[in-house]
């Protein structure tokens, strides 16, 4: 064991894993066996796209852990961001990469009436549905069909969605095996971790700072900082991340302050609430989980960075000048050697082994 008393008390911070299932409160088809089974027919089912061109899976593809392995995504044209992992969604405060949408059901509109993804308007949802093999399930779920609104039928659409994509949650790596060890003081046991990986870990937990962003069992705190990537899309345009987040957020009808919320209390809608914009916001995004990343490059917002080794030299020689000057000044160039680099990449490997 290298591990200081110190270092195995952080380290324990990164877990239990997995976390107790939770219900999400603001969709009342969360948990529903017969919403699960028909969101995960409906995540591959072209019905989604108004020319039935493609399907939620068309991006997110299962046999590439949800993610498509290409910089940015590919809809009806090039979009200007990567496509995100499904894994772990469920029980976060904000989803996408600007954080848009403060719960998982309202995230799923996003791509549904995007021209430039699925491309389908309220209207068209409703007509597709009356007119799909799938409305008896629906309506098992939700009633009659013809009598909703339009816009009820595609927000319950996008909630059986989220029901099966709550269900996506990785099992025990074997850094949870080593964290569990050290918790229970076997230390036998906690012996079997390989020493690259140890030694990354001192580094991500120490003097590289990652835990800081990367905290929690989830590997993320789920909020949004500036990691010096650039966000210039190509001459004339930028992505404003999380300050076009913020904007589109406070627009949106689909909150969980919003009347589509199935929770009566409304429980959720401190966060949205109480979100303010900061000159700050600009150019930043949302911390993803490092929980099976390893499969899932390339990385970062645009996709710029094709794998492990990159993501660790950026973060090693990271360039000081494409940071806020007003932001939170958490990121210097780590100096990290050869040796260094290889064992925090063993150590990030380790959170992808379930």
């Amino acid at each position: 064991m290298i591990l200081s008393e110190e270092e195995i008390d952080r380290t324990l911070r990164h877990g239990p894993w997995p976390p107790a299932v939770t219900l999400d409160p603001s969709n009342r088809v969360s948990g529903n066996a017969n919403a699960i089974a028909l969101g995960e027919v409906l995540f591959s089912d072209p019905v989604l796209s108004k020319d039935g061109a493609m399907s939620c899976s068309s991006c997110h593809q299962p046999g590439r852990d949800f993610t498509d392995g290409v910089a940015r995504a590919e809809g009806r044209k090039t979009l200007d961001r990567n496509t995100q992992a499904l894994w772990n969604l469920a029980g976060q405060r904000w989803f996408g990469w600007s954080g848009d949408s403060d719960s998982l059901w309202a995230q799923n509109l996003t791509p549904l009436l995007n021209p430039a993804e699925m491309g389908h308007d309220a209207h068209s949802v409703q007509s597709a549905f009356l007119e799909s093999a799938h409305r008896p399930e629906y309506e098992v779920l939700f009633g009659d069909l013809s009598l909703e609104s339009a816009l009820e039928t595609t927000v319950n659409v996008s909630k059986v969605l989220a029901a099966y994509i709550e269900t996506l949650r990785s099992g025990k790596t074997s850094f949870d095996h080593f964290r569990d060890a050290l918790a229970q003081g076997d230390m036998k046991m906690a012996a079997q971790y390989p020493e690259p990986a140890q030694r990354g870990l001192q580094i991500f937990i120490g003097r590289g700072n990652c835990a800081f962003c990367h905290s929690g069992p989830a590997f993320t705190n789920g909020e949004f900082h500036d990691a010096a990537v650039p966000y210039l899309l190509k001459q004339g345009r930028v992505d404003p991340g999380r300050a076009e987040g913020i904007d589109r957020l406070l627009g949106s009808p689909f909150t969980l302050n919003g009347d589509f919320t199935d929770d009566p209390r409304k429980s959720g809608a401190w966060a949205v609430r109480n979100v303010r914009f900061q000159h700050g916001n600009f150019g930043i995004f949302r911390v993803p989980t490092l929980r099976r990343a390893a499969r899932t490059s390339p990385y970062m917002h645009d996709g710029s960075l094709p794998d492990l080794a990159a993501v660790v030299q950026h973060y090693d020689k990271i360039d000081m000048e494409r940071l806020h000057s007003d932001g939170e000044a958490i990121l210097r160039p780590l100096g990290l050697s050869d040796q260094d680099a290889e064992n925090l990449e063993a150590f990030l490997k380790t959170l992808s082994d379930d």
